[in-house]
């Protein structure tokens, strides 16, 4: 029995670190759009700040209307949010010509579970337009984490570890299998297992036609996504993706070029989550990798494909690791984004150093990150760690962290912080 027990109950909303910079966004410019995965809860927290709204997704009428005269759909109290905006792109426009013609920000929110495949659309907006991303619910917003170790506050050199997570393995396995889906909180692994067969299903027979406007094999959508799943947290080529799917099933297999189109229309459904590579100011000359590390949008994702729940995680260490690092990336995410950082990763070439994840900010603070779930690895990431700020990186790091799924935090003779992911937080 894991020492933290998920809530069982039905909840309603939970505040969102999305929250605060929605806010500041509709206070700043005309409008925002939200973009994330399915089911992240955009909707949900844009309905915080709408005074009306129109869903394009189950309202066929104004979908026609928005089709003809997008100005249409426009009219209402402000904030107004416009929910699944890019089934009609030509919104985009008219939110933009709109936001011109009142000249008073906060007018509209849109909502969007897919990019629009002409970026120029986009880009249009700009100065009117801010675009907000989403994931799913990080440990701190679902309430498993108190949060009292603050990412902000380890880029500002400020944070002085201490305490104990009451998360131990079997709980993590279960937030793993489980995810950050707003619509899974309080519920059964079964529940979470059906949900995200659907999802998946969705997504394989459905959403990636509509997104790559074409006919995509369901089978060969699926494979791909296995081999994504089984690569985790891995800076895995395109290539050697193609060459997992192949070994997934006894015959067929996406060919590059088809595969480019799968990875483009996953990652414009906002399936794909990766991270790229860090690109810092070297004392060394060496030569670094680019590959981005491969993750899914939540690990859940990614352990679903895998047919993965808790008891078969605890049985297998190894896939749990990945899937850990993949949650913790998760969650880091969503913290930097607060911070207004970024989350990259750190690759030699020759392999002789790695770094799970770099956290960055625009002023060029920055934290280095090793995500290790045991205490027995400990020195070795620490090692790692300080050999990247000693002798490869011209800037001082802001701190260096070990994210665990230990129990305690505290600060290692050398400098170290020992971080339990189930205390982190914004």
């Amino acid at each position: 029995m894991s020492r933290a027990q998920a809530p069982r109950t039905k909840v309603g909303y939970l505040k969102r670190l999305a929250d605060a910079q929605l806010s500041a966004d509709l206070e700043a410019l005309g409008a925002v759009a939200i973009e994330g995965p399915k089911a992240c809860g955009k909707t949900e927290t844009a309905r915080q700040h709408a005074r009306s709204e129109v869903l394009l997704d189950i309202d066929a009428q104004a979908q026609v209307a928005a089709g003809l005269d997008p100005r249409l759909v426009l009219a209402g109290p402000t904030p107004r949010l416009i929910d699944e905006w890019q089934r009609e792109p030509r919104v985009w426009d008219g939110v933009r010509r709109e936001v011109d013609a009142r000249g008073v920000p906060g007018q509209f929110i849109l909502t969007g579970s897919a990019t629009p495949n002409d970026r120029a659309v986009r880009h249009s907006g700009a100065g009117r337009i801010t675009v907000l991303n989403m994931r799913p619910m990080s440990l701190f917003e679902q309430l498993y984490s108190p949060g009292i170790i603050s990412l902000a506050d380890l880029l500002n050199g400020e944070q002085s570890p201490g305490g104990r997570s009451d998360l131990d393995l079997p709980a993590y396995a279960e937030r793993i299998v489980i995810g950050g889906w707003p619509g899974l909180i309080g519920r059964s692994i079964e529940a979470a297992t059906a949900f995200l067969t659907g999802y998946l299903d969705t997504i394989v027979e459905h959403d990636i036609d509509v997104v790559s406007g074409a006919s995509r094999d369901p089978r060969m959508v699926r494979r791909f996504l296995q081999a994504y799943a089984q690569l985790t947290a891995q800076p895995a080529q395109l290539s050697t993706i193609v060459e997992r799917a192949k070994s997934v099933a006894e015959a067929g297999a996406p060919s590059r070029w088809t595969a480019d189109d799968y990875l483009n229309a996953l990652t414009r459904l906002m399936v794909v989550d990766d991270i790229e590579a860090w690109n810092p100011d070297l004392r060394s000359r060496t030569r670094l990798m680019t590959t981005p590390k491969r993750h899914l949008v939540d690990p859940s994702l990614a352990a679903a494909l895998m047919e993965c729940n808790p008891k078969r995680l605890l049985s297998d260490l190894n896939t749990m690791g990945y899937l850990f690092e993949s949650l913790a990336a998760r969650d880091i995410r969503i913290y930097a984004t607060a911070a207004d950082a970024t989350v990259y990763h750190y690759r030699e070439r020759a392999g002789e150093l790695e770094v799970d994840l770099i956290v960055e900010r625009r002023d060029g603070a920055w934290i280095g990150a090793e995500i290790k779930m045991g205490a027995r690895v400990l020195d070795s990431a620490a090692a790692s760690l300080l050999r990247l700020a000693r002798a490869r990186t011209v800037r001082p790091p802001a701190c260096l962290v070990v994210v665990t799924a230990t129990e305690y935090a505290y600060r290692r003779p050398d400098g170290v912080i020992v971080v339990p992911l189930g205390l982190l937080g914004p």
